[in-house]
């Protein structure tokens, strides 16, 4: 089922495409707005093989606490052995990733359509295994 959540300074948006979840974050992504996306990140992530697209492009800040938020939801995707992309434009996110020393920690896309495309192809590569 969809949600929006929403905080004073943040929201996530959400839809679904194929069968990827598609959550898009708008906003100032810190300490305050961690805790209630972290729970819907974490509903999204839970099943088995989870396939999560995490649009940042409406995303005016990012902190570490942030980071750590990203960090948790490709390590529970891996754990479910699911997949995670993260969209984003410009240079700002992949900066403060590379800043952060996480450069190389996310597949990074510029539309959520190329996401979804790209573990269309991963699901496809991984069929004859």
């Amino acid at each position: 089922m969809a949600q929006t959540v929403t905080g004073p300074e943040f929201r996530l948006t959400e839809r679904t495409v194929g069968k990827a979840a598609v959550a898009r974050l708008h906003g100032e992504i810190d300490l305050r707005a961690v805790p209630p996306l972290r729970a819907r990140l974490d509903e999204l992530t839970a099943g088995d093989r989870p396939y999560l697209v995490v649009d940042l492009r409406a995303v005016s800040f990012i902190d570490c606490a942030g980071l750590g938020l990203l960090c948790r939801a490709r390590d529970r995707v891996g754990r479910r052995h699911g997949r995670l992309r993260v969209v984003t434009n410009g240079d700002r996110v992949p900066r403060v990733l590379r800043a952060a020393g996480l450069d190389g920690a996310f597949a990074l896309y510029e539309s959520p359509a190329e996401a979804v495309a790209a573990g269309r192809g991963a699901a496809l590569a991984g069929a004859g295994d």
